[in-house]
């Protein structure tokens, strides 16, 4: 999944506006105005789209995380410069306080069996040899399942 999608199922699932948008780049450590996240928002044909780097959706999911959660005492949550699927995965659970119970709840609501042992490997280190890719497919359906329960009504 690219950021932009990312970024647009995330402001859609939780009905975030563009003041609470730009609430979020600020906990994450980084202003952001209502015309650059209007122009991220837009469909990839659009001539004013703009793309949403890898810092930029870091510094999203650390606001998220401080909103959901409250600021961590000591050091500022630094963002990554590189982003992927298991760390956008990873910053979401955090975020929502999830469990992995939760989670493959979540992904099954949208019609994804995993076990517990496919899941946990998302989250641990690259170096480990258990450490799995997360694939599209799986924070596809871990949004879509997200969408169900916070948008039931929803179309889509």
């Amino acid at each position: 999944m690219n950021n932009n999608d990312i970024f647009r199922r995330l402001r859609y699932i939780y009905d975030f506006n563009d003041d609470t948008m730009m609430e979020l780049f600020r906990l994450g450590g980084r202003e952001a105005t209502r015309a650059e996240i209007s122009d991220w928002l837009k469909r990839d044909d659009d001539e004013a789209f703009k793309p949403v780097n890898d810092h930029q959706l870091a510094v999203f999911l650390n606001g998220l995380i401080v909103k959901k959660r409250g600021k961590k005492d000591g050091e500022q949550m630094i963002a990554e410069k590189k982003m992927n699927n298991n760390l956008v995965f990873r910053k979401l659970r955090i975020a929502l306080s999830l469990r992995d119970d939760d989670i493959l709840g979540i992904l099954e609501r949208a019609g994804l069996r995993l076990s517990k042992h496919e899941l946990s490997a998302f989250f641990r280190s690259p170096d480990q040899s258990q450490y799995r890719i997360c694939k599209d497919q799986v924070l596809r359906n871990f949004l879509h399942g997200l969408q169900l329960i916070y948008r039931p009504d929803s179309k889509t």
